[in-house]
This record gives structure tokens, sequence and C-alpha cells, in this order.
């Protein structure tokens, strides 16, 4: 089985992954954000390097989904290849930062790696509002992220809230904002209690 943890740049996704990982047993897939050659760059030249960056993401997420459906285990993965495209890569086609023509030849690639794979059994989208998004951008401390424009993350949000509206499987939406799942046990269990009663029928 494969669920993904979908949401705006510090929404809490690595977070909520390592936390369910550890309460169900399931086994982690974290985004490999520390590894990307590209993401330095991109931030300091969102232009320029947009189809650099996102060819590299396709490619990495593609590997990790090609590992996914191979494994027998539960996999719970921090943000899926489907964000990268119907996300990020519209987003950055939507501000001018991405030419038709790049986007045609990356969507062109896309529907041809993803036709031959099996796509997640179960979203969990955080849902965060752009104030909570860079308050925790803030706290975490990466250089590269504090120079992301409000502009950026609230259209980064209209996408993700457009994507889930239409997502064709299942999904539980978590209004983020106003929980601490990490340190306040009650919040994370109203999580656990909306993925137990769609996965096992409690409650």
């Amino acid at each position: 089985m494969h669920i993904g943890i979908a949401g705006n740049i510090g929404s809490g996704k690595s977070t909520l992954t390592r936390l369910l990982a550890a309460h169900y047993g399931w086994t982690p897939k974290y985004e490999a954000v520390t590894y990307n050659p590209y993401l330095e760059d991109y931030y300091g030249d969102i232009k320029r390097w947009s189809f650099n960056l996102e060819i590299y993401f396709l490619a990495q997420r593609f590997k990790d989904l090609l590992e996914i459906n191979g494994s027998d285990k539960v996999i719970i993965q921090d943000r899926t290849v489907l964000e990268g495209v119907y996300i990020f890569v519209k987003n950055n086609l939507t501000l001018g930062n991405l030419s038709q023509r790049d986007y045609d030849t990356y969507m062109d690639l896309f529907n041809t790696m993803i036709a031959t794979v099996k796509l997640p059994d179960l979203l969990i989208y955080l849902r965060s509002s752009v104030p909570s998004l860079v308050a925790k951008i803030q706290k975490r401390g990466r250089d590269y992220e504090q120079g992301i424009s409000l502009e950026y993350l609230a259209g980064l949000n209209e996408s993700y809230e457009e994507w889930i509206a239409s997502y064709p499987g299942k999904v539980i939406t978590i209004d983020a904002d106003n929980l601490d799942f990490e340190s306040n046990p009650e919040d994370f269990r109203l999580i656990t209690d909306r993925i137990d009663a769609l996965m096992f029928g409690l409650f």
C-alpha cells in the first residue's frame, strides 16, 4: 500500500510522515531535498533553473515510485510525484518561470512515465495558510527557503486546493494551522482517528 503526504512548503509533511510511520509501523519514504543539486540555484534564480529543478525532481520521484510499486510493505511518502507536476510545475508555468515549450516537454515525459506505475492508494493533504507556512519555514531555518515570496506560496496553495478538489482517489484533508501534531498527542490522535476510520473501518 502506498500513502502520500501532500502539502505546501513548510506544512509539516516530513514530520507527519515520521510520526505516522512510527505509529503504524509503516516504511517512510522522504523527499530528497538535501541532495538536490539545483535547489539553492533555483531559489536564487527561479526562472533560469525551473526546468532543471523540475526534471531532476521528476526523475527522483519516479525512481521512488518504481521502488514503492515493487514493495509489499505499507509505504508512507513525503510528497508524491503528482505534486511535482500538478502543483510546482503548473505554478511555475503560471508565473512565467517555465516556458510553454519546456512545460510541454516535461508533461510529455511525465505522461509517458506515469502510465507504467500505480498511483497512491491514499493522500493525506495538510492544508496550511500562508502565514502558518511562513512561520514554520522561518522556524526550521533553511537558508535557501528564506527568500521564498508570499506570492509564490499563495500560488502553490491555490494549486493545491484545485488539485485536491478534483483528485479521483481517496483523500484525507487536515487543516493544519491550529494543530501541533508533533508535540500534542491529542492533535496527532485527531489525524490517526481519521486514518483508522477510513482505512480500517474503526469508529
